[in-house]
């Protein structure tokens, strides 16, 4: 079911469904992060891997319903840099602004990276024109709107769901899961595990859009994100649990590419497809999300010309960096992982705290147990921390092995 939401400008938007909002978390989490995560745990093991994934799922989503609270006690329908100016000034407002960007345009190097490769795996045409065409078709569905977003996340969702059952019972009941090496446990690997992690779960600049989209249903909003991030995290498991069983560390950057090779030509491709189809909903997701943060933060209106450059100023520059041979993939992940994920988990502490004293309705659902300040200041420590180590990543001061 869907409904007409009215937008900030007057016009009106159909809205998200439930399920359609959980496939926008899902989608949105699901990309090049699950593609990474074997590669970056084959040192810490799987377990390491879990406990990375435990962590930073849980504060992840915690912060996530922080951001539900704050826009549900907003009447304005804004973006999460919107509700930064509202409640933290112009200040806050350019420090999510450019967390979003700093996520944003590192996920659509990655995507934009990754996406010519498996186009050429799959169809044998250059990795130019796979990127060209792979970034054509998302801008299009961008273009559309949030109900096109929807409705494509919610449909290339269910076909990874079937590629991934595929690839994983096949795994399990043809060559086999080795246990010895599920079991490989190096503590010491949990932190630089973590820092990629806290990307693949970062997804809080999404809520205000589904706040949006959900206006008619709001009490659906929290078991939306739940139930995506509950999703989300089942998968980021269950994928490496395969990979890894099967291939110890004998896995390559992007794991579907040495898990389709192991299992044969069909596998092969399916692996490849699933790749594809996680890239293009983390795209859709991200890319339209950033694209009317653009448009939020400049005030402009989204329809016309002011639309169109909010959309090539999200898609552009991503892509002209990729081109120019900038950065790899996974360290394009963890930098941006560490700035983005400590601004935009901590950001929203800030926010439910003043919104509950100045926001200008009353919220349909609040925050329980979750909001106490311990839980709080948790968010807080492990984000920062993971900030820390991005820069001390990117200036090379990590210890040997964690870099």
């Amino acid at each position: 079911m869907t409904t007409t939401t009215p937008t900030a400008s007057g016009h009106h938007t159909t809205g998200l469904s439930f399920w359609q909002g959980v496939a926008l978390i899902f989608g949105t989490n699901i990309g090049a992060g699950i593609l990474s995560l074997p590669y970056a745990g084959r040192n810490g093991g799987f377990l390491a891997l879990v406990v990375a994934l435990l962590i930073a799922g849980t504060l992840t989503t915690i912060s996530m319903l922080y951001v539900a609270e704050v826009s549900l006690r907003t009447r304005e329908p804004l973006q999460l840099s919107g509700l930064a100016e509202k409640y933290l000034g112009q200040f806050g407002r350019w420090l999510v602004f450019a967390a979003i960007v700093v996520n944003g345009v590192g996920a659509l190097i990655a995507y934009a990276s990754g996406s010519g490769m498996l186009v050429n795996n799959i169809f044998g045409v250059p990795p130019v024109v796979g990127t060209l065409v792979f970034y054509a078709i998302g801008s299009f569905v961008m273009w559309k709107g949030l109900h096109a977003t929807g409705v494509a996340e919610a449909a290339i969702t269910i076909g990874m769901a079937v590629i991934i059952a595929i690839l994983v019972g096949w795994t399990i009941l043809g060559p086999g899961i080795s246990v010895s090496n599920l079991l490989v446990f190096h503590p010491y690997y949990i932190i630089p595990i973590m820092n990629l992690a806290v990307f693949t779960f970062l997804a809080q600049y999404v809520v205000p859009e589904m706040a949006r989209g959900m206006e008619h249903t709001p009490e659906a909003l929290p078991r939306a994100i739940i139930g995506g991030m509950g999703a989300t995290g089942f998968t980021l498991a269950i994928v490496p649990f395969a990979a890894l069983g099967l291939m110890g560390t004998d896995v390559t950057e992007v794991v579907t590419i040495a898990w389709g090779d192991r299992l044969g030509p069909v596998a092969y491709y399916l692996a490849n497809i699933f790749a594809l189809a996680a890239m293009l909903t983390s795209f859709l997701a991200i890319g339209f999300t950033m694209m009317r943060n653009v448009m939020n933060m400049f005030h402009w209106v989204e329809t016309g010309r002011q639309r169109l450059t909010a959309l090539l100023l999200t898609v552009l520059p991503p892509m002209l960096i990729v081109f120019a041979g900038l950065g790899g993939f996974v360290a394009a992940l963890s930098y941006a992982g560490g700035f983005a994920g400590a601004i935009m988990s901590v950001v929203p502490v800030m926010l439910l705290r003043i919104s509950r004293t100045h926001g200008d309705r009353v919220p349909a659902w609040s925050v329980g147990w979750a909001a106490h300040p311990l839980i709080q200041w948790t968010i807080i420590i492990v984000y920062v921390a993971a900030f820390i180590y991005s820069i001390l990543s990117i200036t090379g001061m990590v210890p040997q092995g964690w870099a």
